[in-house]
């Protein structure tokens, strides 16, 4: 043995507390030192030791394993020394190291050792986000990032813990956010040593089953210099306080939106607090998707976290203090202590167990160890819950960008309820494409039942993430934007036109320039369609016309199932009623009125009048206040209709044509009018011409007779050929009393007075015969029938 180990050992063995850093062979002398543990905190040991080597660099301590050995007091038997046995052990790294001072001997330094767990308050996010994960498999992750293998740390939990569709970390360390999600859930932790090693273990739990049990110490004060070597606990004092009676919770889910999510009022008392509590806590918070059972509670339920709440409240009711020389007391350690079986000066609270949660120890060369602790009473009922660490609140928004599970993706990627996922542009993990995050919802400026304002967000959309109350778990998409990318499409080129367009080009388009107004709605389908109303302009900004115009390169229709009103009339910045069609109305009185003073002359000469009733009718019950499904068409300046093809007009009921002026009806080839009951044509005054330029004229009366009748003359000339007048049976030419009748095998002449005949030569001849055929009828009288049943308006001609 050398020298400096014999030297190392006599100190130790005159020193209890043996510091050690890993790779740091001097011997480092503990002077004094503080101390101090929690539930749900690090252990931090701060110790000022000497050291014979004047210039200790940080290189040679600053994060190397350290370890702080507590010895038993040494036990002489027969003035021999016996080996001290380990009371304790704090293993960690050094996160602190300074010089103090120094002297020609030695130099006095400090340092701090915390677990390794400490250290990741150093690692801080501004944002990261964690999708479809547990809060323990949060923890587990980070901490298996940070190097921990899974023997270091250990989950004793008892209840099962929900996937949450996402978990924000914003502006945190790894630790606060780990200590954050844990509170928030009631999962506390606690240190170990792992007895192979003898480095730290992070236990985590949810129960009393995580703590320590069977330390029992006697109440004793230790007098004078000595304490017996026998650990006891003094000095003990309690703390009584009101706290809340009571808590209940309510949410809402926008995906149960008709459940309240109202807790049960949970009182973990179950009464017994009634007289010394008072309050009752109402938290609405954005945390809880379902209420849970009363009795039962499935975690991160309304009823889950009213009961987390009240156990959080009555953590706090009882506080206890004490001082112990015991070196193995540790945070979430259930301490019995033993009365003066004598004399009993022990508060009833501390005669039953007391669950330590705070540890201070200090200790010196000189001074014994003393160990200062709060505790809270122990019961089987009620578990302890750390104290709820807040969530930071963002303000403003996030930049993120709307993904999709296929490249270039010209359709939105939705879910069933139309949320979106995004890409947070904080987000430096990779996860599965398409599901960078949890479904968002999108923010729109109306919504309702099946019905709002909803424009589909296309992949990599720039949008602006906002938080619910600035909860960094409950996100939404705000608004969307442009960006170098996806530039606008209003700028300075354009920055009269207010445009609603869509990746397809589908548009609303709005100019308020002054002068050139105009609104333009167009469709690229089936070439364009486009609705463009005001100033009318083509792609260059061309004025191309005024008013509207209802286009499209495909088919087209106009439907109205109540009635459609066409009208060029005018109605100066629309100030009467839609349907206003008193001019039209008007008009159609008008030719009412011409038609019946038409009628009245039909009367006068005997002839069929017109069927004016059913115009008037028409005109009052379907045109009045457009009380039938009809179309009516009305244009001051006139109306003209015109086809390089076909023009069809068709009806069951009458057609009416009526003109105060003339009505032309011209045709470069046939002409037909067809009746099959009657036909009238009656010119009043003028008189009326039937003209064939080229052809012959056939006047048929098929199955009656045809009456020729004239007040004056009536001239039957044949200009460049003969006149031939028959008949199958008989022909009567008369005049006045005389007459001339020819018949099949006579002619008779006869008359009251004289019998003229000049002639230069008369003839008698043998008797002679002239046959000329009749036309048949019965073919077109079938037909025109056949006709007729069919409803046709047309009869085929053959």
């Amino acid at each position: 043995m050398s020298l400096l180990d014999t030297a190392k050992n006599l100190l130790q063995g005159q020193n209890r507390y043996r510091l050690e850093v890993q790779g740091c062979s001097d011997l480092l002398d503990v002077e004094h030192f503080t101390g101090r543990e929690a539930a749900s905190d690090t252990y931090r040991y701060q110790i000022t030791f000497t050291c014979s080597a004047q210039d200790l660099s940080a290189q040679q301590l600053l994060r190397r394993n350290a370890s702080l050995t507590f010895s038993a007091p040494i036990n002489n038997v027969m003035g021999l020394a016996t080996q001290p046995s380990v009371a304790k052990r704090v293993h960690g790294v050094v996160t602190d190291f300074r010089r103090l001072s120094g002297s020609a001997d030695e130099a006095r330094y400090q340092l701090v050792i915390e677990p390794f767990f400490a250290l990741l308050r150093h690692q801080i996010r501004t944002h990261r986000f964690f999708i479809n994960q547990s809060i323990p498999d949060v923890v587990e992750q980070i901490l298996r990032e940070h190097n921990f293998k899974g023997w270091e740390f250990e989950f004793h939990l008892d209840k099962a813990y929900p996937k949450r569709e996402q978990i924000n970390q914003i502006n945190e360390s790894d630790r606060q956010f780990i200590e954050r999600l844990l509170s928030e859930v009631g999962i506390f932790y606690r240190f170990g040593l792992q007895d192979e090693t003898q480095t730290e273990v992070l236990h985590f739990t949810d129960s009393q089953r995580g703590y320590v049990y069977d330390k029992t110490l006697p109440l004793n004060s230790p007098s004078g210099l000595s304490d017996n070597h026998a650990d006891s606990v003094w000095g003990l004092s309690l703390r009584h306080q009101v706290v809340e009676s009571s808590v209940f919770a309510k949410d809402y889910n926008h995906r149960l939106a008709e459940d309240t999510l109202i807790s049960a009022v949970a009182d973990m008392t179950r009464g017994d607090g009634e007289k010394t509590n008072y309050g009752d806590v109402y938290h609405y918070k954005g945390r809880h998707l379902t209420r849970g059972d009363k009795i039962h509670p499935e975690t991160e339920t309304a009823n889950f976290w009213a009961r987390l709440d009240h156990e959080r409240f009555l953590a706090r009711q009882t506080l206890l203090r004490g001082e112990s020389s015991a070196a193995d007391l540790t945070p979430l350690l259930v301490l019995s202590i033993q009365d003066n079986p004598l004399s009993s000066t022990l508060p009833s609270v501390f005669k039953s167990p007391i669950l330590i949660t705070r540890l201070r120890f200090t200790a010196s060369r000189d001074k014994a160890l003393t160990v200062r602790f709060d505790a809270v009473p122990y019961t089987e009922s009620l578990c302890w819950r750390p104290a709820l660490k807040s969530r930071p609140v963002i303000a403003g928004t996030l930049m993120a960008r709307v993904t999709s599970v296929k490249d270039q993706d010209i359709y939105a990627h939705q879910d069933e309820h139309g949320f979106y996922w995004v890409k947070f542009d904080a987000d430096r993990d990779d996860k599965t494409k398409g599901y960078e995050s949890m479904p968002v919802r999108l923010a729109k400026p109306y919504a309702g039942d099946t019905y709002g304002m909803h424009f589909p967000l296309i992949q990599g959309t720039e949008v602006a993430i906002a938080f619910h109350e600035g909860d960094p778990d409950r996100p939404y998409i705000a608004h969307a934007l442009h960006d170098s990318r996806h530039p606008d499409h209003v700028t300075d080129k354009n920055n009269t036109r207010n445009v609603i367009r869509t990746p397809a080009n589908n548009k609303l388009r709005m100019e308020d320039k002054r002068g050139q107004e105009h609104i333009k709605l167009s469709t690229e389908y089936g070439g364009k369609t486009q609705l463009n109303l005001g100033h009318l302009v083509n792609a260059e900004r061309e004025q191309r016309g005024d008013g509207f115009e209802l286009r499209t390169d495909s088919w087209g229709a106009i439907r109205a199932g109540k009635g459609l009103l066409i009208s060029t009339q005018e109605q100066e910045k629309a100030n009467e009623q839609q349907l206003n069609i008193d001019e039209i109305k008007r008009q159609l009185s008008d030719a009412l009125s011409t038609a019946e003073s038409l009628s009245s002359i039909l009367e006068q000469a005997n002839i069929d009048s017109l069927d004016n009733q059913t115009q008037e009718v028409f005109l009052q019950q379907n045109i009045e206040q457009l009380q039938e499904p009809v179309i009516l068409v009305g244009a001051p300046g006139g109306i003209a209709t015109s086809t390089p093809k076909h023009i069809q007009h068709s009806s069951n009921g009458n057609q009416i044509y009526t003109a105060a002026g003339n009505t032309e009806i011209s045709s470069l080839k046939r002409m037909v009018l067809f009746a099959k009951k009657k036909m009238v044509l009656f010119a009043h005054e003028l008189g009326m011409k039937l003209v064939s330029a080229a052809g012959k004229i056939e006047i048929q009366a098929q199955t009656g007779e045809v009456d020729i009748i004239a007040q004056k003359g009536l001239n039957i000339t044949s200009t460049d050929d003969e006149i031939i007048i028959s008949a199958k049976k008989k022909i009567t030419l008369q005049s006045g009393s005389s007459y001339i009748t020819i018949e099949g095998s006579q002619i008779e002449h006869g008359t009251s007075g004289d019998f003229n005949v000049k002639s230069s030569n008369l003839q008698y001849m043998d008797a002679a015969t002239l046959n000329i055929p009749y036309p048949q009828f019965t073919a077109c009288e079938s037909m025109v029938s056949e006709a007729a049943q069919q409803g046709s308006g047309i009869v085929p001609l053959r």
